[in-house]
């Protein structure tokens, strides 16, 4: 799970960074919402479709997910909507690899197009890559 200002912008943000598919948990929302077994208020309309106001995910678009909810059963990542915004060292780091289809370069001005900055670059003899940091700020590096 991420911490997030906004959980549905981060969704966004990996989902395209890295070739994962936004959850749709719209048909679930709209079964417990008719069943009264949730309010409202914890849901906003996202892309024409009702969703959790204060969760959000992204899965791997070759895993296996729960039908009736949308909910991914593997590689997968939650964002969870927080009050405060990031202040501090990320508790979880990811590693983006550019794959052989593109260079590191590449791979950096593809994510910055999506709304990533560039923080630093590392030359160390251990490698060489680029620290970045997604759109709320979590750091990221790219090889």
């Amino acid at each position: 799970m991420v911490d997030a200002t906004d959980p549905h912008a981060q969704a966004d943000f990996w989902a395209a960074a890295l070739g994962y598919t936004v959850e749709d948990h719209g048909a679930f929302v709209e079964r417990l919402l008719a069943a009264g077994r949730a309010p409202a208020e914890a849901t906003v309309e996202v892309r024409g479709r009702r969703a959790w106001r204060d969760l959000a995910a992204v899965r791997h678009p070759d895993d296996p997910y729960e039908e009736a909810t949308g909910t991914g059963r593997g590689r997968r990542l939650l964002f969870q909507r927080v009050p405060e915004a990031k202040t501090t060292k990320n508790r979880l780091h990811l590693d983006v690899h550019a794959g052989p289809e593109r260079d590191r370069a590449a791979e950096v001005a593809r994510l910055e197009g999506l709304g990533a900055s560039v923080l630093r670059e590392v030359d160390e003899p251990g490698g060489r890559w680029t620290v970045m940091a997604d759109p709320e700020g979590n750091e990221f590096c790219v090889h």
